[in-house]
């Protein structure tokens, strides 16, 4: 039935004669409503300072990419000669050798180890101690050298200055294995440390004995030289990274921590990110954010029984319908100002003779602070048309990597398993991972009749369980990474800058792996994860690491121990 439309009044009708006209009601609503879907549009009004013309119309984008200056240490004469020796064939020709006969120590470490001083594969560390010391006379000698938790390796180079914060370099000594199935497919055999002119080869050069090496390299010259250091530096080697760091950094860290305290250190540099050639410019990336991480066991528990009368979904059938509404849809991708990548951005912006103008656009009408979670974050998506390698620099990956169900062809599966992995983007928790994973098992065990047991530690029959796994990680704390203060941001980039050319944009950057950093956070706020060496004809670079044919440059590994010098040097001087 329709409602009759309601008459069409004359402008004033229906008001009193010698009465004020009143304003129309319609043009009110349509005014206050117009208001309200500007404010949740355009969260801050400094929206609109960004779109009126200011310094000529151009958006200031380096104000958020600052680049401080080449910073070179001060003069000295015996300090310089040796850094002037990194360069030299005589040094280029010992580095590779000693980083190679590193190579050919095999230090794997493996998920299934047992107890240190029980399971007898930890044995092989005690060799590549004896090595690093037959490598290394004068540190080994004139520094204070302690093993923590048997293979953990510390070395103290003790200040003049204790009321300075020490510098902290870490690598770590193990490896990943080598699939034996795999050994054929290598160029060079995995554990030769084979120089080709150009690489050394061999499980473990780029990941990261080439690191630890470069670090002992630069305090072996610096002993030779004589420098008197100011601040205290420390080198953390753990010997476990490669299964979580539990027995080697965690231990390490502790250790550090009751010797210094919290926020006792001034500066760590470990592992990480390098070079990236972006939009026609070189950016060196030190990773100042890394990820969250988390795994979730999903089981499906169901009856047993014979094949030959089963029932109408199996365990293996209602875990694979479960596993396909996870996968139908994937995390937000979204780009919260904290994230490095948003400064990566600004760099791109303000430097980048290649970046896209839909980019510089997004970028430049973007509200200053992105906090909102429920509407499209344009910048981020249109960013994430680059590829998958920057999407999940902004995306909560998730990875179906692990499964496992059934023991016979004629028995009805009772369990099956599945093994969910997660990396965490910036600005969100694991608990969104648990929260999402318990509503989509909550409409598959509704649908099936089915218990739902979301991370309560139960189990029973005919039911879903969801369990964490045993290790679980949120997103670190960002560094700080102003380029325009005194910090140690400033002296890691400014050395960068004089050794690579002003030419190199220094940008924080975000790992999207972690590091044995992780436990190092009470440490100090300063944290960066990078590899200092480059080479602009390396073509292996960082995709070469736990795969065949794992290599580094000779260049790279050059440049890094050139890199190091500078930097110990500069933060030695450093007033922070």
């Amino acid at each position: 039935m329709k409602s009759e439309a309601a008459p069409v009044l004359p402008l004033g009708a229906g008001s009193q004669q010698g009465t004020p006209k009143r304003p129309q009601r319609k043009s009110f609503a349509l005014v206050f409503l117009s208001l309200i879907l500007f404010c949740v549009t355009f969260s801050d009004f400094g929206f609109l300072q960004r779109l009126l013309p200011q310094n000529g119309g151009a958006v200031d984008f380096k104000s958020g990419c600052t680049q401080p200056e080449p910073l070179l240490p001060g003069q000295n004469s015996d300090l310089e000669k040796a850094y002037d020796h990194i360069a030299s064939s005589a040094f280029r020709n010992a580095t590779i050798k000693r980083l190679s006969a590193a190579v050919q120590v095999k230090t794997e470490s493996f998920d299934d180890l047992g107890a240190i001083g029980e399971d007898p594969r930890w044995d092989v560390f005690y060799g590549f101690h004896d090595f690093l010391e037959k490598t290394f006379p004068r540190i080994h000698k004139q520094l204070l050298v302690e093993k923590i938790n048997t293979h953990g390796l510390l070395y103290t180079w003790k200040g003049s200055d204790e009321s300075l914060k020490p510098t902290l370099l870490m690598a770590h000594q193990d490896t990943v294995p080598v699939p034996p199935e795999t050994i054929s497919s290598w160029t060079y055999p995995p554990w030769s440390g084979a120089y080709d002119g150009q690489y050394i080869w061999g499980r473990g050069a780029s990941d990261c004995k080439n690191q630890l090496i470069a670090a002992m390299e630069t305090l072996e010259l610096l002993l030779e030289a004589k420098f008197q250091p100011k601040r205290t530096i420390l080198l953390s080697f753990g010997f476990d990274e490669e299964c979580s760091g539990t027995r080697g950094a965690s231990q390490l860290a502790d250790f550090i921590q009751k010797r210094y305290g919290n926020d006792g250190i001034a500066v760590v540099v470990d592992e990480g990110s390098g070079f990236e050639q972006a939009w026609g410019t070189l950016f060196a990336k030190p990773g100042t954010a890394e990820k969250g991480y988390t795994d979730v066991h999903i089981t499906v528990r169901m009856p047993g029984g014979h094949s030959s009368v089963p029932s109408d979904h199996t365990s293996i059938g209602i875990l694979s319908e479960l596993i396909t509404k996870i996968e139908a849809e994937q995390y937000r991708t979204r780009l919260v100002d904290a994230n490095p990548y948003y400064t990566q951005l600004q760099c791109g912006a303000a430097y980048s003779p290649e970046f896209p103008s839909k980019l510089k656009q997004l970028l430049g009408r973007r509200p200053s602070h992105n906090t909102c979670k429920a509407k499209p974050d344009h910048l981020a998506l249109e960013a994430a048309k680059q590829g998958p390698e920057i999407k999940y620099l902004m995306q909560t990956s998730q990875a179906v990597d692990v499964i496992s169900g059934g023991i016979k062809v004629n028995a009805l599966p009772e369990r099956a398993t599945v093994v969910v992995n997660h990396r965490i983007n910036i600005g969100e928790t694991t608990q969104a991972v648990k929260d999402r994973l318990t509503s989509l098992a909550g409409e598959v065990a509704k649908k099936h009749n089915l218990s739902l047991h979301a991370f309560d530690g139960k189990e029973e029959p005919s039911s879903i369980i969801l369990s964490p796994s045993t290790y679980e990680l949120e997103v670190a704390p960002v560094t700080p990474a102003d380029g325009s203060v005194k910090s140690p941001f400033s002296i890691l980039a400014g050395t960068t800058r004089a050794l690579y050319g002003k030419e190199v944009v220094v940008t924080p950057g975000i790992m999207t792996g972690n590091t044995d950093t992780r436990y190092y956070w009470d440490l100090t706020r300063h944290i960066f994860r990078f590899a200092p060496g480059f080479d602009p004809e390396d073509k292996a670079g960082l995709g070469s690491i736990h795969t065949v044919d794992e290599r580094v440059s000779v260049l790279n590994h050059v440049n890094a121990v050139r890199w190091f010098m500078l930097f110990v040097r500069n933060m030695d001087e450093a007033e922070l």
